[in-house]
């Protein structure tokens, strides 16, 4: 617990947590006042949401699909309408709260802006806050201090709604209690499956029946036009391998970006703890300072049995089987009372009792690597890289428009455009319409731009499409493959089997079902049951599911009690339960119980404030123009 606190401090959590919301405004009284044209996409009261506002919001969401997802990423996937219409319902949303907060007179003064943004690791430079590197970060946002300012200043009023309403949730401890007792309920089930292969053998299909399907379903048998292309890419990651730089030119950037390249002091310690945590009682935390005291005790006499007795002694599951050791870390990575403490000792040294939020610990100061100006050499690639970044940035901007003019204007050919611009006509793979592709073709623009009439039929170069960030593709059909009806003779054989296949299922499934009755009837019936598992609603044993739900709603008045249900291989499963084993809380369950209770209480909280969000609704009318909404960004 100790070591994932080190690794994500609480100040960073918070900021990140601001700066990912994707509130977009840049001043309440901008919008809560303004007056469009009417090209809006939906006004929520008389606050109204622009078509530039919910394309940047759909531009920062699939930013972060891509960097989530990496290459599993499909730019499809933001065409989606559920997609695009939770992205506008999300803007929605953070204008009713922004427009509470604003009704409310609800603001985050220039004090808590300044501590929260001097508070950040990043910001800061021997643990003091630097502007150089502050005005750096927002730079690279592309956005003004200002505007980042009143970006993050809103950003904190909300996350205080927000927590001022999830906060004041009260779940109620025996609603907690029945729930975490029903998620670690057990059951010792065995199993039973009916597979349609059982039942083929009994399956009879009509002389016409392949072709009478074939010619219902010809959509399913039709093979998609497809077309092989040549392209071309203009990339800053190319532009940048091509860059090249001067040694005057990494001297001055190193020169001028020192306090980039200063490696701040950085301590090793070990510890162990104890723990007592901020809402701990005053008997608990008696009992952990006693228990800490005796330890340290044991430490002033055997001083180099400290491992031992971390191994022995603390509570910090991630670092007491390590001896306690944390490695090294620099200031703004650990809790304060022990980041001061640890900054305030020597070497070797074992400190006294530190009390934190976790409990009371005892430190041992194993390591220090003072502060150190790293040397050129060994920051050069970094600076060559970073140069070459900018210049290739630079160079994109100034070659992106003529290259998307060229391949307009001399639409015949990929050539014009691959010699002016020093590029290579690359060749793409076979593509089917609507069929999953490797980038750049993953676009969805460029493949509309590819299936074109004008791109088939007159064999013109697509327009310059940005397939990704800093990356831009032309495409010319050179082969093309229009859409075929498979004959009936090369399908016949999917066709019989598929149709067996359903027939068999329905067998299986009126059998699992006759044998359910039979069951529950207490009549018996041959199955060839598996020897029983113990299952849970957290623990499935490899139940699928929809077995699950089935188990957990059979009557266990009476055993043996007995369950049923398709599965979605075709099969039908039967279950017979024969022990219910009921929860009961002991200290070898009680951190899992305790899990599950801050689960159940965030369910209930999230619940509370979609409830209070609805209404607050109410407070502001929404219209949405549908068909705005549906236009492409």
């Amino acid at each position: 617990m100790f070591e994932y606190v080190r690794n994500n401090p609480k100040i960073v959590q918070l900021f990140l947590a601001l700066i990912t919301l994707p509130f977009a405004f840049v001043g309440i009284q901008s919008f809560i006042s303004n007056r469009g044209g009417g090209d809006e996409i939906a006004t929520v009261g008389k606050s109204k949401i622009s078509p530039q506002e919910w394309q940047r919001a759909l531009r920062e969401q699939e930013e972060k699909l891509r960097t989530n997802l990496g290459s599993n990423f499909n730019p499809a996937m933001m065409d989606s309408p559920a997609v695009r219409r939770a992205v506008l319902e999300s803007l929605i949303n953070e204008r009713v709260l922004a427009l509470h907060a604003a009704s409310a007179g609800l603001t985050t003064s220039d004090a808590m802006l300044a501590q929260v943004i001097e508070s950040v690791p990043a910001f800061q430079d021997k643990g003091k806050f630097s502007r150089q590197r502050y005005e750096a970060y927002v730079a690279e946002q592309d956005l003004s201090p200002a505007a980042f300012e009143a970006r993050l200043r809103q950003n904190i009023t909300l996350q205080q709604i927000l927590s001022a309403v999830r906060g004041g949730s009260i779940s109620g401890r025996a609603p907690v209690e029945r729930w975490v007792a029903a998620l670690e309920e057990g059951r010792e089930v065995s199993e039973a499956v009916l597979k349609p292969e059982q039942f083929a053998g009994a399956v009879k299909l009509g002389a016409d029946a392949v072709k009478t399907y074939y010619d219902g379903h010809h959509d399913a048998y039709v093979t998609p036009e497809r077309l092989r292309a040549q392209y071309l890419v203009l990339s800053q990651d190319a532009l940048a391998a091509q860059a090249s730089v001067s040694d005057q030119e990494i001297k001055s950037w190193y020169q001028t970006h020192a306090d980039s390249y200063r490696q701040n002091e950085e301590r090793r310690a070990s510890h162990i703890l104890i723990k007592a945590g901020k809402d701990a009682s005053a008997a608990e935390v008696k009992a952990a300072q006693a228990k800490a005291e005796e330890i340290l005790a044991q430490l002033r006499k055997h001083p180099a049995d400290f491992a031992k007795l971390a191994k022995q002694y603390s509570q910090d599951p991630g670092s007491a089987d390590k001896g306690g050791d944390l490695g090294w870390f620099s200031r703004g990575m650990m809790v304060k009372p022990f980041e001061d403490a640890v900054f305030g000792m020597k070497e070797n040294q074992i400190s006294g009792l530190v009390r934190s939020d976790f409990g009371f610990h005892i430190i041992e100061l194993t390591g220090i690597k003072p502060e150190k100006q790293l040397p050129l050499d060994q920051v050069r690639a970094d600076i060559v890289a970073e140069l070459k970044r900018q210049a290739a940035r630079k160079k994109y901007d100034e070659l992106a428009d003529s290259f998307r003019n060229t391949v307009y204007e001399q639409a015949d050919s990929l050539k014009p455009a691959a010699d002016k611009f020093k590029l290579t006509i690359q060749q793409g793979p076979w593509l089917a319409k609507g069929a999953q592709a490797a980038a750049p073709f993953n676009n969805p623009k460029l493949i509309a731009a590819l299936f074109s009439a004008d791109a088939i039929k007159s064999k013109h170069n697509t327009e310059a499409v940005e397939v990704a960030p800093g990356t831009l593709v032309s495409a010319r059909v050179e082969d093309y493959q229009p859409a075929v009806l498979q004959p009936l003779a090369a399908v016949s054989q999917d066709i019989e089997t598929q149709l067996t296949r359903e027939a068999a299922t329905k067998l299986a499934d009126s059998a699992g079902e006759a044998d359910l009755a039979k069951l529950a009837h207490g009549d018996g019936v041959d199955l060839a049951w598996s020897p029983a598992k113990s299952v849970s609603r957290l623990a499935a044993s490899g139940f699928p599911p929809a077995a699950l739900t089935a188990i957990f709603r059979a009557d266990v008045t009476k055993l043996p009690a007995y369950a049923g249900v398709a599965l979605s291989d075709g099969s039908y499963a039967l279950y017979r339960i024969t022990q219910v084993q009921p929860f009961v809380a002991t200290k070898d369950n009680e951190a899992q119980a305790k899990s599950l209770s801050q689960q159940y209480e965030k369910v209930i909280a999230d619940q509370d404030f979609s409830a209070w969000l609805a209404a607050l609704r109410l407070r502001y009318p929404v219209d949405i123009r549908q068909g705005a909404l549906e236009k492409q960004p």
